[in-house]
């Protein structure tokens, strides 16, 4: 059964990992206290971080949006570099991670900063990476000093959000909207603007006949919209995870969208 991402938060101690370590402190005295009980270190894993920046030779770039990292307490890293999505295995040695065997879908998106993206995943692909999380922000360091900076983010409401959909890639005109006193969704899927029933419940969305203008337009975003209304007269499953929405529809159809900021 699919459902809306809920994520475990762990609690990281000085033994855990993924943390900057403190000084040794014995019993319940926090070090460099008198006395007092231990305060917790901020998680890392199970929580969704936002990229925001990366820095190559001095250079700062930002982030594309959507960017993101999730880090779980299995051993695995998955995120999305803007445009493309990634996973990776994660092995930890004290404050520092190797990402190793990272796999990459291999989309070119027109509304995204392709180079910068490319920048990223050199950075975080199959590489050693010093961990820093301060007041809910994460610094990843490589070896040589480059940076990934991220900051922690919650999960975004489906309902009331304009979802723009990245994949199908539709250069940024296809957005729906979940209405959830009307039980609806509306939006535009590119060329055409649309309406149906919606019905959430249990991780799935059931979608009813959508109701659609009559336009016609270039023939990429013909195509994309013929991808898109396979979503509809069916059920989708659906996970938000952070910004992100995928939906996944009885017959494959897989689309992903962004939660405009």
């Amino acid at each position: 059964m699919y459902r809306q991402k809920h994520k475990q938060r762990m609690t990281l101690t000085a033994v855990a990992v993924l943390v900057v370590p403190l000084a040794a402190a014995c019993g319940s005295e926090k070090a460099g206290a008198g006395s007092g009980t231990a305060q917790a270190e901020e998680p890392v894993t199970g929580i969704h971080w936002s990229i925001d920046s990366v820095t190559v030779d001095g250079t700062v770039h930002r982030a594309p949006d959507g960017a993101h990292l999730t880090l779980d307490d299995s051993g695995r890293a998955q995120g999305s570099y803007g445009c493309n999505t990634f996973s990776a295995d994660v092995t930890v040695d004290g404050d520092r991670i190797t990402l190793s065997d990272t796999a990459s879908t291999e989309m070119a998106c027109d509304d995204k900063p392709m180079d910068v993206e490319r920048t990223l995943s050199r950075t975080l692909s199959d590489s050693t990476l010093k961990t820093d999380v301060d007041d809910g922000r994460l610094t990843l360091t490589t070896g040589s000093g480059d940076t990934v900076r991220l900051s922690r983010t919650e999960d975004t409401p489906l309902h009331g959000t304009e979802w723009t959909v990245t994949a199908p890639a539709v250069d940024g005109r296809a957005h729906l909207t979940f209405d959830k006193e009307e039980g609806t969704v509306a939006g535009r899927l590119g060329c055409n603007h649309v309406n149906a029933d919606a019905t959430v419940r249990d991780g799935h969305i059931t979608l009813g006949t959508p109701s659609l203008t009559r336009m016609m337009c270039e023939d990429s975003l013909m195509d994309s919209e013929k991808a898109l209304t396979k979503l509809f007269n069916g059920t989708v499953a659906y996970e938000v995870d952070g910004r992100t929405l995928t939906l996944t529809s009885e017959n494959g159809t897989s689309v992903r969208a962004v939660a405009e900021q």
